[in-house]
C-alpha cells in the first residue's frame, strides 16, 4: 500500500518471542524477496527532498547576478554555481537533512535529527578527547551549541554572497574542525571528507578546479578500492532485494544461490559486484587519463561510466539514502571534467594545498583500509563496501525504557512508528533491520557472538547500533564507531543499567591484507566480557542465520 509497509510473511508479534536463531532465519528469508518493506510513500518523501535540495541551490545561486534562473541550466557551469553547490551541500548535511534522514533510516517522527540535537543543550555527544576539561564532556553545552550556530550562520553568509571567497570560507574552515573535536558526530555529519576538504581547496588553491578534481578522483577511486573484498557481493544482494525498482521476485531470488535455503551471493550477484568495482575505479582513472592526454573523447567515456555508476547506485535507493550526495557527485563530474577538461587534476599551484589534498584524500583513506579501527569509514571513503564496523545493542525485557532519561528530540523507533501503524506492523517492519545486518557477510559473525553475549536471546530485544546512534546522537550514516564503547559509557553514565540489562556486541571492519575481524562484547555495568577475532573465511561458509 502507498502508506503502509509490506507485511512480512510471519506473525510479527510471535516472531519477537522467538530465539535469535529463529528470528534471524525468518527475517532474512523475508528480506531476500521483500527488502525492508517500506511503503511507496516513503520514496516520494525522498524525491521531494531532492527537488527541494536542487531548488534551494538555485535560490542561493540567484544572489549572484546571472545565476539561478530556471528557464535555462546554462548557469550550472559557472564556477560560482559549483562553489555554492558544495557549500549548500555541506549546510544541507550538517543540518541533518541529507544522509541518515527519513523513514528509510529509522526516522519517522521527526524525520530528522541533526540540528534538532545539535542546537539542544544536554544532548549526548562524542568528544574526540573524552573526559578532557571543557572539550571532553559527554553532553552538549553552550560552547557546542554556540559554535554550531555560528557554523550555520557563516555557511548561510557564504551562500548569499555574490562571489564568496577566502573571507567567507575561512570561518567555515576553522569552525568545523573545532566542532569535530567537541563532537565527532557533527564533523562526520557534514560529510567533511568531501565538502569541507573542497572548501579548503576553494580558499587556498591557486587553481581550485584542479584541486576539486583531485578530491573527486579520490572519492571514486577509494570507494572502488575498498570493495576489493568478499563483502561487496553481499551488499549487491541486500540492495537488489530492497530496491523499489526491482519489484519482481524472480530477479531478487536470482541474486542468491538457492532461495530460500542458500542466501549467499549467486554468480549473477558476484558478476554485478565486479562490474560495479570496475565502474567505480575505472571512472576516475579514465577521467584523469583524458585530462592528462587532452582527449575529450576519453573524458566522454569516463563521464558515461560515471553516469552508469551513479544511476545504478541511485536506482537501488540504498539504506542511508545518500541521494543528494549522488546528484552532487554527478554534477561535479560534468562540471569539473566535462566543462573544464583543459585543467590538469592536482595542478593546484600550491605545494601546501597539494600536500593537504594528498594527506586527507589519499593517505588517510589508504590508512583507513589498513587500520580501519583508527579512521572513520567516511574519512576512509569506504562507502557501501559491506566491510564496516557495526554493532548490536541487546536490551533485556523492557530495559529500553531507561533510554528515556537521555535528552533527545526523538522517541524510540517503536514509539515513532506507533503514531502511524498498529504495533504488529511496527514490529514487522523493524524485524527487517536485524535482517539487514545479518544478510551482510560480516553479519554472519553475530551467529557466534550473540550466544557469547547472552544466555537466552529470546529475553533480549535487538537494537541495531546505527539506530541506537541515531536515537542518542541525532545522526548516523553507517559509522559503527559512533555506537561503540564511547557511546556505551555515555549512555551508562546517564541511564544506569543494571548488570545483564544491556549487552553490546561491537565488530570492527576487516583490515586489508587480513582475514579476521576483531570483536568486543560489553555489559553496560560490568564492562568488557569478551574480545577476540572472527575469521572471514569461515563466515563465507555460513548462511545468514545459525544452522541450529
Amino acid at each position: 500500500m502507498f502508506l503502509f509497509p509490506t507485511p512480512p510473511p510471519y506473525d510479527a508479534l510471535e516472531w519477537a518471542k522467538k530465539s535469535f536463531n529463529q528470528r534471524a532465519k525468518l527475517a532474512c528469508q523475508a528480506w531476500a524477496v521483500q527488502g525492508y518493506g517500506s511503503p511507496i510513500g516513503a520514496y516520494i518523501v525522498y524525491a521531494l527532498k531532492l527537488v527541494f535540495y536542487i531548488w534551494a541551490w538555485g535560490f542561493f545561486c540567484s544572489f549572484t547576478p546571472g545565476l539561478g534562473a530556471w528557464d535555462s541550466i546554462s548557469w550550472w557551469w559557472n564556477p560560482v554555481a559549483f562553489q555554492k553547490a558544495i557549500v549548500w551541500s555541506l549546510l544541507f548535511e550538517v543540518l541533518g537533512l541529507g544522509c541518515g534522514s527519513g523513514p528509510l533510516t529509522g526516522r519517522y517522527f521527526p524525520p530528522i535529527g541533526g540540528f534538532l540535537y545539535f542546537l539542544y543543550p544536554g544532548t549526548t555527544k562524542l568528544p574526540l578527547f573524552e573526559g578532557a576539561p571543557i572539550i571532553g564532556k559527554r553532553t552538549r553545552g553552550i560552547l557546542e551549541v554556540g559554535l554550531y550556530l555560528a557554523l550555520l550562520v557563516f555557511l548561510y553568509l557564504a551562500l548569499v554572497h555574490p562571489n564568496p571567497g577566502l573571507n567567507e570560507y575561512l570561518p567555515v574552515i576553522i569552525i568545523l574542525p573545532i566542532l569535530g573535536v567537541l563532537d565527532k558526530t557533527v564533523f562526520l555529519a557534514a560529510r567533511a571528507e568531501h565538502y569541507w576538504v573542497t572548501v579548503v581547496v576553494f580558499a587556498f588553491a591557486g587553481n581550485w578546479i584542479a584541486g576539486a578534481m583531485a578530491v573527486q578522483i579520490a572519492l571514486w577511486f577509494f570507494a572502488g578500492f575498498s570493495k576489493l573484498n568478499h563483502h561487496f557481493p553481499y551488499v549487491v544482494c541486500v540492495m537488489a532485494s530492497n530496491s523499489p525498482f526491482t519489484p519482481f521476485g524472480w530477479y531478487r531470488k536470482a541474486m542468491y544461490r538457492n532461495y530460500p535455503d542458500d542466501l549467499n551471493p549467486s554468480g549473477i550477484a558476484i558478476l554485478k559486484a565486479r562490474m560495479g568495482i570496475v565502474l567505480e575505479m575505472g571512472t576516475p582513472i579514465v577521467l584523469l587519463l583524458g585530462c592528462v592526454l587532452g582527449s575529450y573523447d576519453v573524458i566522454v567515456i569516463g563521464l558515461a561510466l560515471m553516469v552508469l555508476l551513479h544511476s545504478y547506485i541511485t536506482s537501488n535507493v540504498p539504506m542511508g539514502v545518500p541521494i543528494e550526495w549522488n546528484f552532487l557527485v554527478v554534477y561535479a563530474g560534468f562540471f569539473l571534467f566535462g566543462m573544464n577538461s583543459h585543467v590538469i587534476p592536482f595542478a593546484v599551484g600550491s605545494y601546501p594545498i597539494l600536500a593537504f589534498i594528498v594527506l586527507v584524500s589519499f593517505i588517510l583513506p589508504l590508512l583507513g583500509n589498513i587500520k580501519p579501527e583508527w579512521i572513520s569509514f567516511l574519512l576512509a571513503m569506504r562507502y557501501y563496501a559491506g566491510n564496516w564496523a557495526c554493532g548490536a545493542w541487546l536490551f533485556k525485557g523492557d530495559s529500553t525504557g531507561k533510554l528515556d532519561q537521555l535528552k533527545k528530540t526523538s522517541a524510540g523507533v517503536y514509539k515513532q512508528l506507533d503514531r502511524f501503524y498498529p504495533r504488529n506492523a511496527s514490529v514487522g517492519l523493524l524485524s527487517k533491520v536485524m535482517a539487514f545486518r545479518l544478510m551482510h557477510l560480516h553479519g554472519r559473525a553475530f551467529q557466534q557472538l550473540v550466544p557469547k553475549a547472552v544466555d537466552r536471546s529470546e529475553d533480549y530485544e535487538w537494537m541495531e547500533g546505527e539506530l541506537m546512534a541515531g536515537l542518542v546522537l541525532g545522526w548516523n550514516f553507517g559509522e559503527g564507531h559512533l555506537h561503540n564503547e564511547q557511546l556505551l559509557r555515555s549512555v551508562q553514565a546517564q541511564c544506569q543499567f543494571e548488570e545483564g540489562e544491556l549487552r553490546c556486541i561491537f565488530l570492527e571492519a576487516q583490515p586489508i591484507g587480513k582475514s579476521t575481524q576483531e570483536y568486543r562484547i560489553f555489559d553496560a555495568k560490568k564492562g568488557l566480557l569478551s574480545s577476540g577475532t572472527v575469521d572471514v573465511r569461515e563466515l563465507r561458509k555460513l548462511q545468514a542465520w545459525p544452522a541450529h
